[in-house]
């Protein structure tokens, strides 16, 4: 099988194409283009116009923008099987954030006007895009509800918004990646020294356990940690 043959193949077998007509998906992803990034490669610019689609097959992106002070702000994270880029394809416009690889990052990206017409054509398609942009419009609410919170709460509503997107169960609990301190501040808003005192706190109270080995940070009880949140 081809590489492009095995990178559709894992597309197709992503969260937004279930329960899509095999011919309607196929038909969509014919054209896909895969290529892999080196950690720290800006993928996309603010204000590039919105060509594609890109679905990440494997690693971590970021998605960032900037304050009126100039000061980079984290949005989001995103991990194998996510999708982004479909707004700017959508209405048209330049896009409106940076994304940057976390760590070496394979992805495929899809055609706008193949991803547009799949939308228009399967009422299926057009449900799972809504429910996406839901849930990373709730996420953000919740987030700036907790900006004026204590910085642990702010803390550990960061971890389990990875959770909610990447986590995965492994033998201690759930398991994100162990990302830098600096990710984690842009996250949360906070200074990396409140960052890492926090963490220190949590791991201390053994609700959290740092694997640098295998670079996951594991939530050992997530539910210990939101009764912590004020």
């Amino acid at each position: 099988m081809s590489d492009k043959s095995d990178s559709q193949q894992k597309i197709l077998a992503m969260p937004f194409f279930s329960g899509l007509p095999e011919g309607s998906a196929s038909r969509a992803t014919a054209q896909i283009v895969t290529r892999t990034h080196p950690a720290e490669q800006v993928i996309l610019l603010e204000n590039d116009w919105g060509n594609s689609v890109y679905f990440i097959l494997e690693g971590w992106v970021k998605i960032r923008t900037y304050n009126l002070d100039g000061k980079e702000v984290t949005l989001n994270i995103l991990g194998a099987g996510e999708m982004f880029g479909e707004m700017a394809s959508l209405d048209q416009i330049p896009r409106s954030t940076d994304v940057i690889t976390l760590v070496p990052t394979a992805i495929a990206s899809l055609p706008a006007k193949d991803f547009v017409h799949l939308i228009e054509t399967e009422p299926v398609a057009g449900i799972h895009l809504a429910r996406l942009l839901a849930k990373r419009l709730r996420q953000v609410n919740r987030r700036l509800r907790l900006r004026e919170s204590d910085s642990t709460s702010r803390v550990i509503d960061v971890l389990l918004f990875l959770a909610e997107g990447q986590g995965t169960m492994g033998a201690m609990g759930v398991e994100i990646p162990n990302l830098p301190h600096r990710e984690l501040s842009s996250l949360s808003g906070l200074a990396r020294e409140t960052v890492t005192r926090v963490l220190g706190k949590l791991e201390r109270k053994n609700l959290i356990h740092r694997d640098s080995e295998r670079e996951v940070l594991c939530l050992v009880n997530p539910d210990g940690l939101e009764s912590l949140m004020a």
